[in-house]
């Protein structure tokens, strides 16, 4: 892991040194980007599950699906292909953003295949970065937590994101590969915080996927604790278990489909701690 170590280190030496963001004007609401460019990683299933144990607290929530994939829309049983709207009209031809209502208790700006496109027009207009920002304005302040489901890249879609939020939620996979990439992540995240978004702040990340008998897996979680602890928090890692797709192949959060699964403590602590953020 030093190698990697090494790698990261000027990263994470910009983190630690940065000046701290001073907002003149700090909406309640928080606007949380989901993001890894890597995919496999839980990012999808950790928005689902976060925005409803955060909902379940009497939190109004809005989930923003911007990953092509859908994957999130399916989760929270949309059928994509039958979609009047998607977040595709608001950054292309800046009309409202689309939300559906009250989907146990959670609301969602739901997206299909379409948003695809989106990324490759993004290009030749005008303003692009700030097109989610400007369609999340207007509604900012009906929600106490809207979080972003990113893409799996480093693409424009991902970018606008990161510009509209005021926090980032990194889940991070225990595996040796997974904690390779996190250097060109932190590195867009920095860049963003450079030029795109003063605001941005890091709100930690969340080890993925653990196998607690896994002897890779633990020294992966180590190494994540010990080289990205001096620069956000790192969470209890989420396990590695099959109810998480079982409980999106039954369009549920996991809270609904196992009430009694030994990983809901672990979600409901994250709650917690993404609430005082």
């Amino acid at each position: 892991m030093n190698i990697i170590y090494y790698l990261l280190r000027g990263v994470i030496l910009a983190f630690k040194t940065g000046k701290k963001p001073i907002a003149i004007y700090q909406s309640m609401s928080k606007t949380i980007a989901i993001f890894n460019q890597a995919g496999g990683v839980g990012k999808t299933t950790l928005t689902h599950n976060l925005g409803y144990h955060l909902a379940r607290r009497s939190h109004s929530v809005l989930l923003v699906d911007l990953d092509p994939q859908a994957s999130l829309t399916t989760f929270m049983g949309v059928d994509t292909e039958s979609l009047e709207k998607t977040p595709f009209d608001a950054l292309i031809n800046e009309e409202p953003l689309f939300i559906l209502k009250d989907i146990k208790g959670i609301d969602l700006a739901p997206t299909n295949i379409t948003l695809s496109v989106a990324e490759i027009q993004l290009v030749n207009l005008d303003f692009r970065e700030v097109r989610l920002k400007e369609s999340l304005e207007p509604i900012r302040d009906d929600y106490d937590f809207i979080l972003i489901d990113c893409p799996p890249s480093l693409g424009l879609l991902s970018y606008t994101s990161l510009v509209a939020a005021t926090h980032v939620l990194v889940p991070i996979e225990t595996h040796f590969k997974a904690f390779q990439g996190t250097n060109l992540l932190l590195q867009t995240i920095a860049k963003v915080r450079k030029r795109g978004n003063r605001q941005l702040q890091l709100a930690g990340f969340v080890p993925s996927r653990y196998a607690v008998s896994n002897s890779q897996d633990k020294r992966t979680l180590k190494a994540i604790q010990e080289q990205f602890g001096t620069v956000a928090p790192v969470y209890e890692p989420i396990p590695r278990t099959t109810a998480f797709a079982d409980a999106s192949e039954q369009q549920l959060p996991l809270a609904l489909y196992d009430p009694k699964h030994s990983a809901l403590k672990i979600l409901d602590e994250l709650a917690t701690q993404i609430e005082k953020l």
